[in-house]
């Protein structure tokens, strides 16, 4: 319940995970009550009502007051006024709480106390239904906020600050856990909620580390070729323009491998409402320098890994050869692969030419760029970051508006990658050596931890992903 423009909407998007509600920030968008149920596995285990609010509050509070006797006020005013055309759309508001549900009023705290809110505060107290007020401020402006804790400490059994916009995971099952508060005998079937909650939270985890893991391996065994007959090669002209199609075949390849990975991150996330900023990395091409400076390793570790991906591709000339390169091959793969690391712009692929019966096939692939994969890792996790974190009802926010609240500033202008102990940085450059070579990695299992624990950290907030991702 609450104001016009209170944000009620936008609570209920949040909470229910549904951006598909009407969200608008002109006042009255809300004009009858609808019903949000969170159905996980096919249970509905929690039900939002959305309301358009009070059209005659002093009314009904003067009524409650002339009525004390009555053991439940909201289910008697119902009774008296189902007929009543004056009070048809407070007798719809009023129905849900008859039933006994309990309340929660959205305040827009940016805004000073008026009269009619205190009527209504006063009103709803006189319910005696379980309830919570809850501070949704969207704007940059505090100075009426302890006015409103002081007045709604009076009337509620619980009062939270909650910003629908910018409200994380994390943040919203502190306010599930907060509605436990307001009546004990509602705290078992919260906390199955929550645990339902919870349970579902795990399982999208699990399902995006899938799709984060078949993005890498698509990418890293990627291949594509293109055959012509030598006759129709004229000049070493020709052969470059070939090649130079292919390289680009390759890349758009990647960048649909990558769109279609994201695509079903956010259906892990249930968004269909999808808002980046122009100059966010995740608008960026994939194979911009912008992505390359600031996604992936730093220079230092780059050459590590680089270095360490050269001398496996080192041994395997050694073995080839049967020793009788005295090592000369691990030391050349070493020195070559440290500075594909270091310069990180180094060739993404190596282009293969064979000639056979009368057509020469040109092949680019698979990935050999070692530092490649640990960016297309890094921007899984921030677009999971994203996903995860951003608020379903955050479409009404109006991001222009210079006293709306701004996301957080970016502390850090680096990848996550970066904030992997050198260990698991080696366990998923051994993976990633793996699957490019089309083996079945034992590294793998320790792959699908590091990043879901990653993800678990986004989602717990022990990385912070408010950013102006």
């Amino acid at each position: 319940m609450g104001h016009p423009n209170a944000g009620k909407s936008s609570i209920v998007a949040t909470l229910t995970e549904n951006d598909r509600i009407d969200i608008d920030q002109r006042a009255g968008t809300t004009t009858r009550s609808d019903h949000y149920p969170v159905i996980i596995d096919g249970q509905p285990i929690i039900e939002f009502i959305d309301t358009p609010g009070f059209q005659n509050p002093s009314a009904i509070l003067e009524w409650f007051q002339q009525h004390l006797n009555e053991p439940d006020l909201p289910r008697a005013f119902v009774a008296a006024h189902r007929t009543d055309a004056l009070f048809s759309h407070d007798c719809a508001l009023l129905k849900p709480v008859a039933d006994g549900a309990g309340i929660i009023l959205v305040i827009d705290g940016s805004k000073r106390i008026k009269e009619k809110d205190r009527t209504e505060m006063e009103l709803l107290r006189l319910t005696g239904r379980p309830r919570m007020a809850v501070l949704n401020n969207l704007s940059t402006h505090q100075k009426y906020n302890q006015d409103w804790q002081d007045a709604l400490n009076k009337a509620f059994n619980s009062v939270r600050e909650f910003n629908a916009h910018r409200a994380t995971y994390a943040e919203r099952i502190s306010l599930l856990n907060a509605l436990k508060s307001i009546d004990q005998r509602w705290e078992p079937q919260l906390n199955t909620t929550i645990e339902a909650f919870e349970r579902d939270w795990e399982r999208r985890i699990h399902h995006t580390v899938m799709t984060i893991l078949s993005l890498l391996k698509q990418a890293l065994t990627l291949r594509v070729t293109h055959v012509v007959r030598v006759t129709e090669l004229r000049s070493d002209r020709e052969r470059q323009a070939i090649q130079t199609r292919l390289q680009q075949r390759f890349q758009d390849e990647l960048r649909q491998l990558e769109l279609e990975a994201h695509k079903q991150i956010r259906v892990h996330f249930k968004h269909h409402v999808w808002h980046a900023a122009p100059d966010s990395i995740l608008q960026k091409d994939l194979f911009s320098n912008e992505v390359g400076r600031a996604l992936g390793l730093n220079r230092t570790q780059r050459m590590l890994i680089g270095a360490a991906a050269g001398v496996t591709a080192g041994v395997g000339i050694d073995v080839s050869l049967v020793g009788a390169s005295l090592g000369l091959g691990m030391m050349i793969g070493a020195t070559a692969g440290g500075v594909i690391g270091a310069l990180g712009g180094a060739a993404l692929a190596k282009i293969d030419i064979q000639r056979t019966l009368g057509v020469e096939r040109f092949s680019l692939g698979p990935v050999t760029n070692p530092h490649f994969p640990f960016i297309l890792l890094d921007r899984s996790v921030l677009y999971c970051a994203r996903a995860m974190n951003w608020s379903h009802g955050r479409k009404a926010a109006n991001e222009l508006a210079p006293d709306r609240v701004p996301d957080k500033a970016i502390k850090k202008q680096h990848g996550f990658a970066e904030e992997l102990t050198t260990e698991q940085q080696r366990l998923l450059m051994r993976f990633f050596t793996d699957v490019r070579r089309g083996k079945d990695s034992q590294y793998e299992d320790s792959c699908r931890t590091i990043i879901a624990d990653m993800l678990r950290d986004l989602s717990d907030n022990r990385i912070d992903s408010r950013t102006n991702l």
